[in-house]
């Protein structure tokens, strides 16, 4: 993307010319976003929505504005998109829709943990975003991305990628596809139709939390994921990224294990939060560490077998790579759900 361009977005934002600079953004699969310099300090983040993914991005961006009103207290820090002259938070030109959120100063992001204090402190934003947003009506949300997490829906996807996937495809992503088949059955069985619907982040995965430079947990960010979901799906999704000391592209599974100690630290942060959780909910966590990275290498796999059309990807067997290391987590997960039930039943309820 040229800078030229860019500046033209930033210009419609209402933000004065001056020593610019532009760098990508590297952590996100989806959207293309870019720091922005305002003479030599990072001031804010420009995204371009990935509409092709978000066929809504009004109704995306009215579901953010509004969580984002009650997203905010003495202990979570608030997220600011910049308005244009229009009162605006998005922006249309002939390239797509664009957005432009204000940086929060000597913050920063994690893939992976490097200690126990910033898994206490995911635990603690993470009860945090549900106890700000818990009286909110999650069905009065547009729902951005329907049957993202639903694990009937994903599996559909699988089979008809299957069905037209090349021979030398499926010869190489054979074992994952017998692991599909395998666990499919104990993976829909966890899903219970009890649970109570709440407002979900829906993409906790820990470089979607913000913290200080000194480890203190900020807020979450992109909240494009934002709609009804269970509260499970946001636990699973953070446990698979918080206890694991390898990343999801890594290629050595020996690496892969789970760290029970830092799934303690983040159990006592989320107490910490003050968010009360009924019996069930605490029930389908266990589970749901096994369910959630289990769906997303099936979606990982489900985008290899199409030829790569939802990741982006730095080389032709990523998703299978990284579908590989996820189905490796779910293995070691469900041979550790007695110690995970141990330590999820000390949740406040």
């Amino acid at each position: 993307m040229k800078s030229e361009r860019l500046t033209e977005v930033l210009n419609h934002f209402g933000i004065a010319t001056g020593e610019i600079e532009f760098s990508p953004v590297k952590h996100g699969f989806i959207n293309d976003g870019f720091f922005v310099d305002l003479n030599g300090n990072t001031s804010y983040i420009l995204q371009r929505i990935n509409t092709s993914i978000f066929k809504e991005p009004e109704n995306l961006q009215s579901n953010i504005d509004r969580a984002l009103n009650l997203l905010h207290d003495a202990n979570y820090s608030k997220l600011e998109f910049v308005r244009s002259p229009e009162n605006q938070t998005l922006y249309q030109d002939d390239s797509g829709w664009w957005r432009l959120m204000k940086f929060i100063p000597e913050s920063e992001v994690h893939d992976i943990p490097p200690n126990r204090e910033i898994a206490f402190e995911a635990g603690r934003l993470l009860g945090t975003f549900h106890k700000l947003l818990e009286t909110e009506t999650p069905d009065s949300y547009h729902p951005i991305i329907p049957n993202f997490h639903n694990i009937e829906f994903r599996f559909k996807e699988f089979q008809h990628a299957m069905d037209f996937a090349d021979h030398l495809t499926l010869m190489d992503a054979q074992d994952q596809v017998n692991f599909v088949y395998s666990k499919i059955p104990q993976m829909k069985s966890l899903v219970s139709a009890g649970l109570p619907t709440r407002l979900c982040h829906n993409d906790t995965k820990l470089n979607n939390f913000l913290f200080s430079r000194d480890h203190k947990g900020l807020c979450l960010i992109d909240l494009d994921t934002i709609m009804p979901g269970y509260f499970f799906y946001d636990f699973g999704d953070a446990v698979r990224t918080v206890v694991n000391p390898a990343s999801e592209n890594e290629t050595d599974l020996s690496r892969i294990e789970i760290r029970l100690d830092y799934f303690e630290a983040f159990i006592n942060g989320f107490n910490d939060s003050g968010l009360i959780l009924k019996q069930e909910e605490i029930s389908s966590l266990p589970p749901a560490t096994a369910y959630m990275p289990f769906l997303h290498g099936m979606r990982a796999l489900t985008d290899y077998l199409n030829g790569n059309i939802y990741y982006k990807v730095d080389y032709a067997e990523h998703n299978l790579d990284r579908c590989k290391n996820l189905f490796q987590f779910t293995k070691i997960v469900m041979n550790n759900l007695s110690e995970i039930a141990e330590l999820s039943n000390r949740l406040k309820k």
